[in-house]
């Protein structure tokens, strides 16, 4: 195949544009010059001005809970807990089955307070209703949901918000929530997996080629299994894995990179902190959530390296950011030459001092653009007077850092171009940028979101440019977003196979 008449922004730096790409099989097989080439009878796709690109990496992805969420309530951009409620209302549950949200932020709410199973009771009455928070770190349960947990809600790493007569109020926090939902929201198989295969389709329509999936539990790996063995999978999988299965898989001889073409084993994966909109990140001035002590890290990155494995570390408040930092540093001398590529994901709040340790260690930076914008007022609001260092993305590029984009769905919407326009204007609606001086060029902004990925995921010799012999996984935009940043998706290519919109168009 042959793609022409258009422009062909490649990334790479030797040849960073062409006029026409040519394609053999899966891969690329050249740009000028095509018609020279030695292949046989090429298809040639004429297109009409267009640009192309390689196609989109989402870095930081829960897919599987993205996908799923597609079918939830979605009480984001809820301006009240009226509001939120009048969403629900409408909703019918049948029975067995439990009423699911996502989206809520109390912080946005107008008059501020924090929900109550009381109130969800009044709309839900005897089903079971679990709803979770913008930033997925809160659940908010009905009565019928907390009595499945028989009073059993403590464990380390978790709150339970709790009245003046000690009764839970329904909402759950960190570690609390999660064991709550494995618990007692157990999922079907067939559930999620008719979900993600919407789900791909439209991350194909996206632009998306390639996820890094943070839905880090073994059943996931398993559920992308089937969807390759069903011919389904179309997005490349860089799968995480919580670090407590590190044990397991080292007994069944599982490492990093281990695969196929379309899913890989990753990184492990381990959370230092809360976040800001539930006030749990773990900061400097001592307040937040510590989940994982910066020694417990140390040891596990160092048990991680031994088995092969990179890690990648939530981190959003200042505190954890820089005992995050501190085991990279103190365990170096075992992952450094092993060639491990560590990871930080988030990086929200950074303390001057810790800023360019990014660079200095080599540790990257798995950060999403359009958290900046989304989180202003929260970060205005509750960290006010070190917004300096928040979301400081052109700062750690500046620095020498890598930085690599993700949308970190379903907390932000699975969009790349959204997430790139976000990184560039640093602002989402009609109030100007905030913190303007982070904002990336748009060359910063698509190199995070197409080159910087593939090489996080040890691809960067087979993804991440249009060159021959890397895959031949590209978008097709309706116009340069280099001259204008509101172009749009027209096709999407993985494998040198159209996965969304062939052509002609």
């Amino acid at each position: 195949m042959i793609l022409e008449n258009g422009l062909i922004r490649t990334l790479a730096p030797q040849v960073p544009t062409q006029r026409a790409l040519a394609i053999a099989g899966d891969r690329i097989a050249g740009g000028v010059g095509v018609h020279e080439t030695a292949l046989a009878s090429p298809e040639v796709v004429d297109l009409g001005g267009r640009v192309v690109l390689p196609g989109f990496s989402d870095s930081h992805v829960h897919f599987p809970t993205w996908a799923l969420a597609q079918n939830e309530v979605d009480l984001d951009g809820c301006a009240s807990l009226d509001e939120a409620l009048a969403r629900l209302r409408g909703v019918t549950v049948p029975p067995g089955r439990w009423l699911r949200g996502y989206g809520w932020r109390s912080g946005d709410w107008q008059p501020q307070r924090e929900p109550t199973r009381q109130d969800l009771d009044a709309i839900t009455g005897d089903a079971p209703a679990a709803l979770i928070a913008k930033d997925y770190h809160s659940r908010w349960l009905n009565s019928a949901a907390l009595a499945l947990a028989g009073g059993d809600l403590e464990v380390h790493g978790g709150i339970v918000e709790r009245d003046a007569g000690g009764e839970p109020t329904g909402v759950l926090r960190e570690e609390a929530a999660w064991r709550f939902k494995e618990r007692h929201m157990i999922v079907a198989d067939e559930d999620y997996l008719e979900a993600m295969r919407a789900g791909v389709k439209l991350a194909n329509a996206r632009g998306v080629t390639a996820v890094h999936d943070k839905d880090g539990w073994l059943g996931a790996l398993r559920l992308w299994q089937q969807l390759e063995e069903q011919g389904r999978l179309t997005v490349r999988v860089w799968q995480s894995i919580p670090h407590d299965s590190l044990e397991a898989a080292k007994q069944v001889g599982l490492r990093s990179g281990l695969g196929s073409p379309y899913l890989r084993l990753g990184y492990l994966k381990v959370f230092m902190d809360g976040t800001l909109g539930s006030q749990t990140a773990w900061m400097l001035d001592g307040s937040g959530v510590q989940i994982t002590s910066g020694e417990e890290l140390a040891e596990i990155v160092r048990r991680g390296a031994e088995a092969g494995y990179p890690v990648g570390v939530h981190a959003i408040g200042d505190r954890a950011n820089r005992e995050a930092l501190d085991a990279f540093e103190q365990t170096r001398d075992v992952w450094q030459p092993r060639g491990l590529r560590q990871r930080i994901e988030h990086c929200q709040l950074l303390s001057p001092d810790d800023l360019p340790r990014f660079a200095e260690l080599g540790v990257a930076c798995s950060v999403q653009f359009s958290h900046a914008p989304s989180d202003r007022d929260l970060a205005d609001e509750f960290w006010a007077g070190k917004t300096d260092g928040a979301y400081a993305f052109r700062s750690l590029l500046e620095s020498g850092a890598r930085v690599m984009n993700g949308s970190d769905a379903p907390i932000e919407e699975l969009d790349p171009l959204a997430g790139i326009r976000a990184g560039v204007r640093r602002t989402i609606d009609e109030r100007p940028p905030w913190h303007p001086e982070q904002a990336l060029t748009v060359d910063q902004a698509f190199h995070a979101t197409c080159v910087t990925p593939a090489w996080l995921a040890r691809e960067e010799r087979k993804r991440g440019t249009l060159i021959p012999g890397h895959d031949a996984d590209l978008v097709v935009l309706d116009r340069d977003p280099w001259e204008d940043l509101d172009a749009e998706v027209v096709a999407t290519m993985v494998g040198g196979r159209w996965v969304h919109n062939p052509p002609p168009w």
